[in-house]
């Protein structure tokens, strides 16, 4: 058996791992960093995600005209999360992020060599409860990637990098005691099977939520929701699985609010799937008509950029909990995106030019992708023509053309009456949003969907996709893994989305966007700062 020895062993080469593994060598501490995954995927699925991140009181705000506080943000982030009575330690972590993000996160990363796009952008406005009331999510030029690179490269080329060791394939699946406090970790190579142990004077548990498991999801689906649709598509890191959940549990640690995750409404399969039921999750186009399985309108309409709970909750009341979006190729060129870095390569790859580009003219690109490769996509010059190929493609004759036409024939009336007279709530609802000069680039201003000089017609079949655990392990502000009393586990940390970012669900039940990257990155430093300075 393999044995590691250390001061702090980490579990888990996710973004709050790396922060944790950063901080523990600022202090001189000896770091083993178990990571399950291949060292190719090292940085998890922050590697993977656009970059957005929440802060409060930016430059790139400032310069926006928008002034923020931390009370302002925390009285945002309160209202949206809906927070129970007993939520605590999840109310005290908000309070923490909304104070600490802009010199804890924000500029501690910009000194380290991560620069922002200067634009920030207006998500989760709040619909029927407030959110966010200013601009708050800043992209990271050079999107997740980026972050995930420039981090991981800081742990390699640290001056105290000698007491680092990076293991990957390894699986952590339960606990060690001596004495009977913690004293270790154990588990097996994720390939070979050969069985490892690590021992430290403390433990840090950062491997990520339950939503890589879509058994998990299932178990623990919200009742808001109804029961689980049929076809959930996996948008998580496929290690995601709850096994080291199940670890803390056994050891005593207090485990709650599972069933707060954080989906999405418009996920498509990938078409060079990774792992199972692998998806891609959409940005949906806000001018496209969004339909349920039936081809009727969702009334009130849905857009995105308002409340991303519920659009899943709109679409899981339905009868078979998918739904479609009917839009042109006109719409799709200047709305049409996908979450993530591998589809947003110009802001990956920091093409200045070609980001220019698409805003400008549209992503050509990522289009033509979806609509040639994309089995959720079907595309035509007429509307007959289109629901034939969405019945086809679902293999029934569920799309009403009738009811279908009406809606599109009612819609383009309201938009022929100009954003002024409209009473449609959707175009009110863009004319809204476009006052911000971040959505009204890529948002279309008056355009019908029935348009001959706009075609041809995109249908997109959009299932729930399973992103983020709002909830996990409770901890308190220090890290610290607490039991069922309330009282810290010595010797037991843990940070990041483990922790549902921070006290077992520091979101409540919504998330006002960037505050994963941000959460992961101010719980990893805060859980390494106090081991560090603890007496374990």
């Amino acid at each position: 058996m393999r044995t590691y020895k250390s001061d702090v062993v980490v579990i888990g080469g996710g973004l709050a791992g790396i922060c944790a593994a950063l901080e523990l060598l600022d202090a001189g501490r000896s770091v083993p960093l178990l990571d399950r995954d291949s060292e190719d995927n090292f940085g998890g699925l922050a590697k993977e995600s656009f970059g957005g991140i929440f802060v409060v009181g930016s430059r790139e705000q400032k310069r926006a005209g928008f002034a923020d506080s931390p009370r302002q943000a925390y009285d945002d982030w309160c209202a949206f999360a809906e927070f129970s009575v007993g939520d605590h330690w999840p109310r005290r972590w908000a309070e923490a992020y909304t104070g600490r993000c802009h010199d804890d996160v924000y500029l501690w990363l910009k000194a380290r060599g991560i620069a922002f796009i200067p634009v920030p952008h207006w998500v989760e406005r709040g619909l029927h409860t407030p959110g966010n009331s200013v601009p708050r999510f800043h992209i990271v030029w050079g999107t997740g990637r980026e972050l995930a690179v420039q981090l991981i490269q800081r742990l390699r080329s640290h001056a105290n990098a000698a007491k680092l060791s990076v293991h990957f394939g390894h699986r952590v699946e339960e606990f060690t005691r001596l004495m009977g406090e913690i004293s270790g970790c154990r588990g097996q190579h994720e390939e070979s099977g050969e069985p490892f142990e690590a021992f430290g004077e403390a433990i840090l548990v950062a491997a990520g939520g339950i939503n890589g498991s879509l058994e998990r999801v299932r178990q623990n689906w919200h009742a808001d929701w109804r029961t689980p649709p049929q076809t959930i598509l996996n948008g998580s890191h496929r290690f995601a699985d709850g096994t080291l959940h199940d670890a803390v549990g056994k050891a005593g640690g207090r485990i709650t609010h599972l069933d707060r995750m954080w989906d999405y409404a418009a996920g498509v399969h990938h078409w060079q799937p990774r792992k199972p039921n692998h998806g891609l999750s959409l940005v949906p186009p806000r001018t496209a008509l969004w339909v349920d399985w039936r081809g009727q309108r969702f009334m009130p309409p849905l857009v995105t950029g308002f409340d991303t709970r519920d659009l899943v909750t709109q679409v899981c009341a339905t009868e078979r909990q998918y739904s479609w979006q009917i839009l042109n190729r006109k719409i799709a060129l200047k709305e049409l995106a996908v979450s993530g870095a591998e589809f947003n390569p110009s802001v990956r790859d920091k093409k200045k030019l070609s980001f220019l580009r698409d805003l400008v003219f549209g992503n050509r690109w990522l289009v033509d992708q979806l609509t040639t490769h994309c089995e959720d996509v079907v595309v035509a010059g007429t509307l007959p023509g289109l629901v034939a190929k969405m019945n086809a493609l679902q293999g029934d004759d569920a799309v009403d053309i009738e009811a279908l036409a009406a809606a599109l024939a009612r819609y383009d009336a309201q938009v022929a009456r100009g954003p002024e007279r409209t009473q449609d709530e959707q175009l009110q609802r863009i004319a809204h949003l476009r006052q911000w000069k971040g959505d009204r680039i890529r948002t279309c201003k008056s355009q019908r969907i029935l348009d001959d000089k706009a075609l041809p017609l995109i249908a997109i079949r959009e299932f729930i996709i399973s992103r983020k655990s709002l909830g996990g392990i409770q901890t308190d502000l220090c890290s610290r893994v607490l039991d069922a009393a309330g009282q810290p586990i010595p010797r037991l940390y843990a940070a990041g989305e483990a922790t549902g970012f921070g006290g077992g669900g520091s979101h409540g039940l919504r998330a006002l966007e960037g505050t994963f990257l941000g959460c992961c990155i101010l719980t990893g430093r805060i859980a390494g700062q106090s081991i560090a300075g603890s007496n374990t």
